[in-house]
């Protein structure tokens, strides 16, 4: 369980009572029905025939209401404030058979609980101040890491370790913005206090401490999502193979004959903890074949959501007007690999070549001759530097880093305007809040916490 450094709550908690299966679907040797609410003790009493002792693990039969037994296994009581959520909560462990569990949760509900939203326990955490609003988005996001990598990000920002960057930065601001405060009702100090407090300096410091935690918020957000990357060129070029080749698995359908491959077909694997969604697609050629011509628009599409493309050539015959033409169409600011394929059949060495069209790269998929330089320009594309610091990032946060960094440079412009100086720093604060929840609509909230799974 993180630890969180006592908050504020938020007020007007919900305090009726919710129950949910907080263990996966499924068959299981052991599933678990938790309950939050405001005094259970009776209600541990209806089910479990007793209220055990506070955070002691206690055998119990789990009963009906006409007394039959339904389940036998664990008791546990979390009196509020000392559990997950603040509340009062129950957590009933008994066999993980999807009957039995919903039996065991229809108990819950006839004894008057209600069933829990998606994410509602975690919000409950939230809103009860034991966790911020960072670390509860990296309790799904620890549940959902799909790499080693991945996980132990979310463990650090569960654990508070981007939520105290955040604050770091705030305490800052705030800071600087009392001090300007002060200063407003003495005009002719003014200048006196951009010197003595060193405003412009202690700006410079926090942009670059600003800077920092993006950066490593970034390298978080890639671990979180990946990164997706389409295979686009002609048909028979080698696509398919080059998606075997860097999944490790055979995936696609190879063979000699053009457009094998008419719908999109994806694979993903991992490059040094960074999640890589690649996508092989149609070859991009004119057609008069109406199921081919469907495939090549889905390849499009996919293209306009990449956050990469891998163009393919053949390296006996490298770049051609097709080619030139499929550059041309990529959307703007959209990074894209130039591979040469084939170069076991062309003769010609694995590496990075220059071309009038820019640096590409000469590689063999069919026997993997060159694929650790792709791997490593993926890398270099995304942004990627090995970091052991980094904390799991969501895109709503790298937009509150980038808008928090707007508004101290325009603060930075606005000097020596110390009225504009401390607007903007007030603005740039409100965006570093909207990080850990201190300032957050409720559509946000349920947003965020929709996307949860339910007992969770």
């Amino acid at each position: 369980m993180a630890e969180k450094q006592p908050t504020t709550p938020r007020p007007d908690p919900v305090p009726d009572t919710i129950a949910a299966i907080a263990t996966a679907p499924g068959r299981g040797g052991i599933g678990v029905i938790r309950v939050a609410g405001a005094s259970l003790g009776a209600f541990a009493q209806a089910i479990g025939g007793r209220c055990p002792a506070p955070r002691v693990a206690t055998l119990a039969d789990f009963r009906a209401a006409d007394g039959s037994l339904i389940d036998s296994g664990l008791l546990l009581h979390f009196p509020a404030p000392h559990s997950f959520t603040g509340d009062d909560v129950l957590e009933l462990q008994g066999h993980g058979g999807p009957v039995v569990l919903q039996m065991l949760l229809a108990r819950c509900l006839e004894l008057g609980a209600r069933l829990a939203e998606p994410g509602e326990f975690t919000r409950r955490a939230f809103l009860n101040g034991k966790l911020d609003l960072a670390q509860a988005e990296a309790v799904v996001d620890l549940i959902d890491a799909t790499t080693a990598a991945a996980a132990r990000s979310a463990v650090r920002s569960l654990h508070g370790d981007f939520s105290r960057q955040i604050d770091a930065l705030r305490d800052e601001l705030i800071e600087l913005r009392a001090l300007v405060e002060a200063t407003l009702d003495f005009p002719d100090e003014e200048v006196d206090f951009l010197e003595s407090a060193d405003a412009f300096g202690r700006l410079e410091r926090l942009r670059a401490r600003l800077a920092g935690v993006f950066d490593r918020a970034r390298q978080g957000r890639l671990l979180q999502g990946g990164l997706h990357v389409v295979l686009a060129g002609q048909p028979n070029v080698g696509k398919s193979s080059l998606l075997n080749a860097l999944a490790g698995d055979d995936l696609a359908i190879v063979t000699p004959i053009a457009g094998t491959t008419r719908d999109v077909v994806r694979g993903s694997l991992q490059i040094e903890g960074i999640p890589l969604h690649v996508i092989d697609t149609a070859g991009l050629r004119e057609t008069h074949d109406e199921v081919e011509k469907v495939g090549i628009e889905r390849t499009w599409r996919e293209i306009e959501r990449a956050d990469a493309v891998i163009l393919l050539t053949d390296a006996r015959s490298g770049i051609g007007q097709a080619e030139r033409d499929i550059l041309a169409q990529l959307p703007a600011g959209l990074p894209c690999i130039v591979v040469h394929n084939k170069i076991d059949l062309a003769g010609l060495p694995a590496g990075r070549h220059d071309s009038p069209e820019g640096s590409v790269l000469a590689l063999s998929a069919r026997s993997g001759e060159g694929i650790g330089l792709l791997r490593a320009e993926l890398l270099r594309i995304a942004g990627w530097h090995p970091a052991e610091d980094v904390f799991i990032a969501r895109e709503r946060h790298l937009n509150a880093l980038r808008r928090a960094g707007t508004h101290i440079d325009a603060a930075r412009a606005s000097l020596p305007q110390l009225e504009l100086f401390a607007e903007e720093l007030r603005i740039a604060q409100r965006a570093l809040g909207e990080i850990t929840g201190e300032f957050s609509a409720d559509d946000l909230l349920g947003e965020i916490f929709g996307r949860f799974c339910i007992g969770k």
